[in-house]
């Protein structure tokens, strides 16, 4: 059966590299951190966001419990507020929507309105070759929303600029799925 973790770093991993800019827009316990963090090595550089100070504690631990190179900078703040900080191009970055996994608090999650325009700033931000990979839960109210707010947005986004695809096991339709963007 198609691991959709598997796939979803095999993706960033065909366009990313030593020393590259990517980020983490939502950073929940740090995984994606990691990964990206050891992707881009220690002359690349991660940006990653939350809004609870909780998830920055657990993405510190995790990078350190798994040996990262300190190329990193965690910042407590929405991921739509990315322009504030990352300074030029980034060549991937990462959205797990939802909630904080292992949190308990399910009703703190992305939100339409702050979503959409990160995905808008990170298209922005993305320099060519670039990809953003955005995973979405559809099994609460505002995942389901999220995704369909993403796709009618994607729609409208020229086909001769991004490539956008959508991954999803057809069988399972409240199983999380994935959008895949990248720049020509």
């Amino acid at each position: 059966m198609t691991d959709l973790l598997t796939l979803q770093k095999s993706f960033i991993l065909a366009h990313l590299k030593e020393g590259d800019t990517c980020a983490d827009f939502t950073m929940g316990n740090g995984h994606d951190t990691a990964f990206l963090s050891k992707a881009v090595g220690e002359s690349g550089h991660v940006y990653a966001f939350d809004i609870q100070e909780g998830a920055l504690n657990s993405t510190k631990k995790t990078l350190e419990g798994e040996g990262c190179p300190e190329n990193y900078t965690l910042i407590w703040d929405s991921h739509h507020n990315a322009p504030k900080y990352i300074e030029g191009k980034i060549k991937a970055g990462m959205f797990n929507l939802g909630y904080l996994p292992g949190s308990g608090n399910k009703a703190l999650t992305t939100k339409r309105e702050t979503t959409l325009p990160a995905v808008q700033n990170a298209i922005e931000m993305l320099e060519g070759d670039g990809i953003l990979l955005i995973a979405v839960y559809p099994g609460h109210e505002e995942g389901y929303l999220e995704g369909i707010m993403l796709e009618e947005y994607f729609k409208t986004v020229s086909r001769f600029e991004m490539s956008i695809s959508r991954f999803q096991i057809i069988n399972s339709p409240t199983s999380p799925y994935f959008f895949i963007v990248e720049k020509k």
